[in-house]
């Protein structure tokens, strides 16, 4: 279920969470960059195709953080898509988790047109599972239901796409899978757009150095963001 060894409390914590038909691998990469900085990692596998996003957050990845990093200190968290929802999950039903800083990579936190427009496909609830079927543009979505944030968040989102179907039918400039307006959260402390696409975000190492600055710092670094 998770990928890393148990934390070492003279470092800073870090749990990775991956998006939505993904596993551990795709934030692979960031993991070991962020290891060589000096970090405990923690890169959680979940089935996020499997259940809805309520009880991936409480059955499974709640249960990973405190095996794998315990609850004796604050963690940081860097995410990719549906792993911002998860978080944000996280801190409205967890009060044992104390949250330090996030960096949210491509997050639907206002959902996705391509879920309003293809979710009731049978094709597309085979391939994305309950939690997919969540991540629409609705008042009443799970992205829209979480309000805003108290604790730090850097979202960095991307304006390139692998997909021009998909990107056809979001609104304005878009990632592939999540526009970049949709990207953006109330309360959160910096936001970034950069050359990337929503697939492959997490492993470009402008992005990985755009994440640990604002672990850092709580700010993303202006200069040659792309």
């Amino acid at each position: 279920m998770l990928v890393a060894e148990k934390s070492h409390s003279d470092r800073p914590q870090v749990a990775l969470l991956h998006g939505l038909a993904r596993s551990a691998k795709s934030m692979k990469k960031m993991a070991e960059y962020l290891t060589e900085q000096g970090f405990a990692v923690c890169n959680i596998d979940y089935p996020s195709t499997e259940h809805a996003i309520e009880r991936l957050a409480a059955d499974f990845v709640w249960p990973a953080i405190q095996e794998c990093l315990g609850t004796d200190q604050s963690i940081h968290f860097v995410t990719h898509s549906m792993g911002g929802i998860l978080v944000r999950e996280l801190a409205s039903t967890q009060s044992g988790l104390n949250i330090g800083r996030v960096v949210m990579l491509s997050p639907p936190n206002h959902g996705s047109e391509v879920v309003d427009k293809l979710g009731d496909w049978k094709l597309f609830q085979m391939l994305n599972g309950p939690a997919g079927t969540q991540l629409g543009t609705s008042a009443n979505s799970k992205p829209n239901s979480l309000g805003a944030v108290e604790f730090e968040v850097g979202v960095i989102t991307g304006n390139r796409s692998v997909n021009w179907i998909l990107s056809s039918l979001i609104d304005g400039d878009d990632d592939g899978k999540v526009s970049v307006e949709s990207a953006k959260l109330e309360g959160m402390a910096d936001f970034l757009i950069m050359k990337a696409t929503h697939p492959f975000i997490m492993r470009k190492k402008a992005v990985m150095k755009q994440a640990l600055h604002f672990l850092q710092h709580g700010n993303f670094k202006t200069e040659n963001a792309d």
